[in-house]
């Protein structure tokens, strides 16, 4: 029986974030003469480079009451889920269209998913949460032993 969880997934998605950031670099260098370029360019690779710093990995751990939920390693994105508003948890996949990021899922509820397509199902008490990992089977294990304490 687990009395805790942490996790953090890697993926290579930052990479290709990250090479996007230096594609809008070289051709800020490389188109000088067009002022629009000069002017959108740069900025949208610091967007990027931010971008890419929030998805090198995501962590998934305990803390008490509730489970938290961060990308990183620049913190823009988090969350919390606290233990009382899960009605259930069950193994689930996320579709190709569903893809990778933060967003609301065609099927219903949010994604949070950096990479893969193996998920958890939260069924919350308003609403559904799919969190994709690659560590499914340790967290179902981890929550269930949550949600069968009696609340104290």
């Amino acid at each position: 029986m687990k009395d805790s969880y942490r996790h953090t997934q890697s993926s290579p998605l930052c990479i290709v974030i990250y090479s996007m950031a230096i594609l809008f670099f070289v051709l800020v260098g490389v188109l000088r003469d067009e002022t629009v370029i000069q002017w959108v360019f740069p900025p949208v690779g610091v967007l990027m480079l931010c971008l890419a710093g929030s998805f090198h990995h995501l962590k998934v751990e305990d803390q008490g009451e509730q489970l938290s939920i961060r990308f990183g390693p620049l913190p823009l994105f988090r969350r919390s889920v606290k233990y009382e508003n899960i009605v259930s948890v069950k193994k689930g996949r996320t579709t190709i269209l569903d893809g990778w990021g933060i967003h609301m899922s065609l099927g219903g509820g949010w994604v949070w998913n950096l990479w893969g397509r193996d998920c958890v199902v939260f069924q919350l008490r308003h609403g559904i949460l799919k969190l994709g990992t690659d560590d499914v089977e340790q967290l179902i294990e981890f929550l269930m032993t949550r949600l069968s304490k009696p609340s104290e």
